[in-house]
């Protein structure tokens, strides 16, 4: 990895100057969407299509992802509330211009189903920042179909 990220709590996601905030309802139910967020990290490669590897590793308390295109990140798990809320922090990239990055999962029930919101929190250099605010759209498109297939996954099971 080539850069060592700014090691923030999991209050960045409320004080990052780069904040994409999406939500949608699914049919799962949140202890079954906690799961597969939380407890099959390896799984996620099967419904999140940016994501070639995920591997848990520290008995659950950090993770290693592979996306698309060749970015790597080494987290740290900061929020493992099941079935409420699932946040890592990444503490290190091969990405240009990150200075530090959180991402929180927050599940609530919604009738028979849930209500999946996720928050991308980052802060880096200048033109790191304007790439990912215009880069929102993408993000909100790949949050959208993520969380789809995993719903088809889950509902399939």
């Amino acid at each position: 990895m080539a850069r060592q990220l700014r090691p923030v709590g999991i209050e960045f996601v409320e004080s990052a100057p780069v904040r994409h905030v999406f939500a949608r309802q699914i049919s799962a139910p949140p202890e079954t969407v906690f799961s597969a967020l939380a407890e099959d990290v390896p799984g996620w490669t099967a419904w999140f299509a940016a994501v070639t590897l995920a591997r848990p590793f520290d008995d659950g308390a950090r993770r290693e992802i592979r996306l698309r295109g060749g970015v790597r990140f080494l987290e740290t798990v900061l929020a493992a509330k099941g079935p409420e809320v699932y946040a890592y922090r990444v503490d290190a990239t091969n990405a240009p211009g990150a200075r530090a990055l959180v991402e929180e999962w927050r599940l609530a029930p919604a009738g028979t189903g849930t209500r999946v919101q996720w928050t991308f929190a980052a802060a880096g250099t200048p033109p790191f920042q304007v790439a990912l605010r215009l880069g929102r759209a993408g993000l909100g498109r790949a949050f959208r179909d993520a969380v789809i297939s995993l719903d088809r996954r889950l509902t399939a099971a």
